[in-house]
């Protein structure tokens, strides 16, 4: 059932998104064109900065997300929004969100770091040497940024989810903290083999999921944790949270959002 939700969201988004709603995102919200020429497009980038950020000469960390569509404005999501902006005011958050929009049919092969055998896919490098090499430092230049890496922080879920811990394991220089939520580690075991001939990991996860998502999706995250534990310094680098009865959907996660954004940032 989950892989059909994936793809269902894949596919179907770009019609569903047409219907006209009015705009949520707060005042604190932007949005910005970038040519990527890595993907040979360009993308739309979303970015929340914190309330007090024109007030302030301070330099704030940053969080990079996928699937920008679904983070701040019920106008632009596939089932719900994420509430980001909405959540991180109420936190009095003292941090910058960049949500890179999706490329809609194209969101499996942008996100996925290997070929599926059914499914296709697999252009995650080129998608994130994007993020890296494009779009960060763009983001650096135009906004007071704390670019150590210990407070840069990737994130997403599902296939998001995937490309996020994908990242902390090619970029480690670059992320020092991820949220990773119902990961689709099932899209290929290389994920799993990447993993165990990693040398040591020093990021900070957060992964999350719910008990009744998919029938692999538990077994899959404590497979992947397992890994990790033999891979980490300290096993207080990471957090896992099974929510009983979460499904695969925006409500599971954006519920989730306050908690991980705590554990890794405050």
């Amino acid at each position: 059932m989950l892989k059909q939700i994936i793809f269902f969201v894949t596919f179907l988004f770009p019609f569903l998104n047409t219907i006209s709603q009015e705009s949520t995102a707060s005042k604190q919200v932007s949005t910005f064109s970038i040519e990527a020429p890595q993907l040979n497009t360009s993308k739309k980038i979303w970015v929340y900065l914190p309330k007090n950020y024109s007030e302030s000469k301070k330099k704030y960390p940053v969080i990079y997300m996928h699937d920008a569509q679904n983070l701040f404005d019920k106008s632009t999501s596939f089932a719900g929004e994420w509430n980001i902006d909405e959540t991180l005011d109420s936190l009095n958050a003292e941090v910058i969100v960049v949500g890179i929009e999706h490329g809609n049919e194209k969101r499996i092969e942008e996100l996925t770091p290997f070929k599926n055998e059914k499914y296709g896919g697999g252009n995650a490098d080129n998608y994130l040497d994007f993020l890296v090499k494009t779009l960060k430092p763009q983001i650096d230049k135009t906004y007071r940024t704390n670019k150590k890496v210990e407070v840069t922080t990737i994130a997403g879920s599902s296939l998001g989810g995937l490309v996020s811990y994908y990242a902390l394991l090619k970029y480690p220089d670059v992320f020092g903290k991820a949220i990773i939520f119902s990961p689709s580690f099932w899209l290929s075991n290389e994920i799993y083999t990447l993993t165990e001939n990693s040398p040591k990991i020093n990021t900070k996860m957060y992964f999350l999921c719910g008990d009744n998502e998919d029938e692999a999706m538990v077994n899959d995250l404590n497979k992947m944790t397992d890994l990790l534990k033999r891979k980490v310094n300290s096993f207080s680098q990471i957090e896992i949270q099974v929510i009983e009865g979460g499904q695969h959907n925006e409500k599971l996660w954006r519920e989730a959002f306050p908690k991980a954004y705590l554990w890794l940032l405050k």
